[in-house]
């Protein structure tokens, strides 16, 4: 089977070597407009779900990913400069560059054809060549744009504004931290991702973004900005910006999954609010879906419509879960009021995933010392 890809992000290239892997004959290409070194962003997350996804489906890219892992148990909301820790919750962080530099090598090694700094502007031309097209090319999916009339997406512009930069200050766990100040209410998500580096996303609604005048702002001067309003969280430490930038997370959804021989895998495919961490989690997943279908047969049409059908539900869930997250972000200066223990555990059920006796598993103290406080 010929197999052009477009886009070398973690869902174009986990497919690329698992189909390769499955069978050495196939001919796999995929076409990736930056260079081996360049990225977008710093630290991703795994829960050890995706982790058991990932051994029973290449062990050698699972150990060396799991070689790279800062891993954590504990969420951290801090709200009023107080700490509430909630422990049970089973993390793993890793660079993304790190990430996709262990998926290049492993791609190389088992001989697919990844063409860096190449840009494709002929989609339909190199969708006729193949067998299967897959558009792994991001939320801005240039093969998503040219056949939007099969694929029917819908993309959904959310309210708050985001910036993901990078801080040397380590947060050992998954901390989430709210301040309030004259211009209105910041939000940051934040944990370690290797020995010596954090991510640090911070975002706001749109009042709270004009008040402050960030449209105006040089990148120095929002760091600036920011790292005054998160003083007491960063002790010292700047903000690190990787073409950082403010932006709106964009909701995407597609009607239809394939069109002819075309599938769509990732971002360009859906996306998931990052408060509930799944984006990478989520393209990767595809990748194995994708992969699992093409075990039963080779017959493409097939393939697309069982991967649709099997794997949509899993998606919608998904979005369903990151609406209801995103919803309490969104809505975080409603909730300024409360004290830090209902305001954490009213945080860590905002997806509705999670339960009261879901919490008291994972961690029976802080469901006591959040009844002590009359909640």
């Amino acid at each position: 089977m010929r197999i052009n890809i477009i886009g070398g992000g973690p869902a174009g290239l986990y497919f690329a070597l698992l189909m390769k892997k499955a069978n050495a004959a196939h001919e796999i290409v995929v076409y990736e407009r930056n260079a081996p070194d360049d990225t977008f962003g710093w630290g991703v997350v795994f829960s050890d779900k995706t982790l058991s996804y990932l051994q029973r489906n290449d062990e050698e890219t699972f150990l060396k990913i799991t070689d790279s892992f800062e891993m954590w148990d504990n969420v951290d909301v801090v709200h009023r400069d107080e700490k509430v820790t909630i422990r049970g919750n089973k993390f793993s962080g890793i660079a993304r560059i790190k990430l996709l530099n262990i998926l290049q090598e492993r791609c190389e090694q088992l001989g697919v054809d990844v063409r860096f700094r190449t840009e494709v502007s002929e989609v339909e031309e190199l969708r006729k060549t193949c067998d299967l097209f897959v558009g792994a090319d991001g939320i801005n999916s240039t093969v998503r744009q040219r056949y939007n009339q099969f694929f029917q997406p819908s993309l959904d512009v959310l309210h708050n504004k985001y910036i993901w930069y990078g801080t040397r200050q380590l947060f050992h766990g998954l901390t989430l931290t709210f301040h309030a100040n004259e211009a209105g209410v910041f939000a940051a998500h934040s944990y370690k991702f290797n020995e010596t580096t954090s991510t640090f996303i911070v975002e706001c609604d749109p009042e709270t973004w004009s008040n402050a005048g960030f449209g105006s702002m040089s990148d120095a001067e929002t760091r600036e900005y920011l790292e005054k309003v998160f003083a007491n969280d960063l002790h010292g430490h700047q903000l690190l910006s990787n073409n950082s930038r403010w932006i709106n997370f964009v909701n995407v959804r597609n009607a239809h999954w394939s069109y002819e021989n075309t599938v769509l895998l990732g971002d360009a495919l859906h996306t998931a609010h990052f408060s509930i961490g799944s984006g990478t989690k989520l393209a990767l997943e595809d990748a194995i879906a994708l992969n699992d279908c093409f075990k039963k047969t080779d017959d493409v049409k097939e393939v697309l419509e069982e991967f649709e059908k099997a794997r949509k539900p899993v998606i919608e869930e998904y979005q369903e879960a990151a609406y209801e997250s995103l919803h309490f972000f969104e809505n975080a200066r409603d909730l300024m009021h409360l004290e830090p223990l209902p305001f954490a555990f009213k945080l860590m059920t905002r997806s509705k995933r999670i339960d009261y006796e879901n919490l008291k598993r994972r961690d029976p103290q802080f469901i006591a010392a959040y009844e002590a406080s009359g909640g």
